[in-house]
């Protein structure tokens, strides 16, 4: 403690030594001035205003003026070419979507008959092909529809509505030819079979007949080669389409359209391509 006290009044002994000294102001500033050039002491500036953000847009363009300018009038051209291209384009990716979610559904109410090779499900695009393969549907030579086959396409048309898009029916067949009492031809034979189905499908589908296409191609489109038994099952079968984005067609024809317009117009008379409006 005697100690600790002696420390403490030989502190506030120099304290006032220093207090009572003179210091020599111009050698303090010349110490001072030394010392920030040598370790790169910056000034301090006094800031008598709050910074503020610096606008792009205040840099770059200057207001306008409220008197008349020089120029007598202002030339505006509307172009709606591509507005109707990108509408065009989210419309299909918009559709693609759609198609791919109505397959999945497809595939999970058909998973059995897909897994025993009577229904395949093929996806393009906006198109889904649903290919009923006649080894379970149909008899061979004949048009009407196995019992047994009843119920996976009632689950097909339940999922086909009007938001499903264009349907088309097609019946194929291989390139045996046919002839007996019923069908002289297989075109014969793939029409009635495609007409069977869409029989059922309007009978069960919340469909109109005016998107239901049915068409009979015979053997002109095979899915693969006809040269073995096992390929001639595979081209034997019915495919229903369901087509989406039918006007999505319409809003790209507008979409030339218009640019053609707008080339015919650009060679016209100024007065004819614009319109004016005075400042």
């Amino acid at each position: 403690m005697t100690f600790a006290d002696l420390m403490t009044l030989l502190m506030c002994f120099f304290v006032l030594l220093l207090a009572f000294s003179e210091m020599d102001a111009a050698k303090f500033k010349q110490l001072s001035g030394s010392m920030k050039e040598a370790f790169g002491v910056q000034s301090e500036v006094e800031v008598r205003t709050i910074p503020k953000g610096t606008s792009v847009v205040a840099q770059e363009f200057s207001p306008g003026r409220p008197d008349p300018s020089a120029i007598n009038s202002v030339r505006q051209f509307t172009v709606d070419s591509n507005r109707n291209t990108l509408d065009a384009l989210s419309r299909e990716i918009k559709e693609i979507e759609e198609t791919r979610e109505h397959a999945r559904r497809l595939r999970l109410a058909l998973k059995e008959e897909i897994e025993k090779g009577s229904v395949s499900i093929q996806t393009e695009g906006m198109k889904i092909i649903v290919h009923i393969m006649e080894n379970a549907s149909f008899d061979s030579g004949m048009a009407d529809i196995r019992k047994e086959f009843l119920p996976a396409l009632t689950k097909i048309a339940d999922l086909i509505d009007n938001n499903s898009g264009e349907v088309t029916i097609s019946g194929h067949t291989d390139d045996v030819p046919i002839s007996n009492s019923r069908f002289r031809s297989n075109w014969e034979l793939s029409t009635s079979r495609a007409v069977s189905v869409a029989h059922k499908v309007l009978e069960v589908a919340n469909v109109d007949p005016e998107n239901v296409i049915v068409t009979g191609h015979a053997e002109t489109r095979p899915r693969a080669p006809n040269d073995s038994a096992e390929n001639r099952a595979k081209n034997r079968r019915v495919d229903i389409a369901l087509v989406r984005g039918k006007d999505i067609d319409e809003y790209r024809t507008m979409s030339i359209a218009a640019s053609a317009t707008e080339d015919d117009g650009d060679s016209a008379p100024e007065n004819d391509a614009s319109e004016e409006m005075k400042p």
